[in-house]
């Protein structure tokens, strides 16, 4: 196995690396104000540039593991998109809103009940 893997059709045969920094998210993450990590090297970048404190703190630790384990060891960067994701919304509180969205519970209508 050469850790790569092809892309595309057959006329272009275009390999990609399955490991390495520069790999590609599948979708961008967006960073406050505005930036966007791009690649696994970015989103190494930033956790090394936090502050200590915030550095230091058990999410980023994760991200920054499952960002080591897909670089080196290959692997889908949906991991490390996740990590990064947990990390950066650790302090966002998650509120249910029972009016998002319409109760689908209750008696099942049948085509002939009209």
């Amino acid at each position: 196995m050469s850790g790569c893997r092809r892309t595309g059709n057959r006329r272009t045969g275009a390999l990609v690396a399955d490991r390495g920094w520069k790999r590609r998210f599948d979708d961008p993450i967006p960073l406050p104000r505005g930036r966007q990590l791009v690649t696994l090297e970015d989103a190494g970048k930033y956790i090394t540039t936090l502050p200590k404190a915030e550095h230091n703190a058990q999410e980023w630790q994760a991200a920054m593991e499952a960002l080591i384990l897909v670089a080196t060891l290959g692997g889908s960067t949906m991991f490390a998109r996740i990590g990064i994701m947990r990390a950066l919304n650790r302090n966002v509180e998650r509120v249910f809103n029972p009016d998002r969205k319409d109760h689908h519970w209750g008696r099942r209508k049948l085509k002939g009940d009209g």
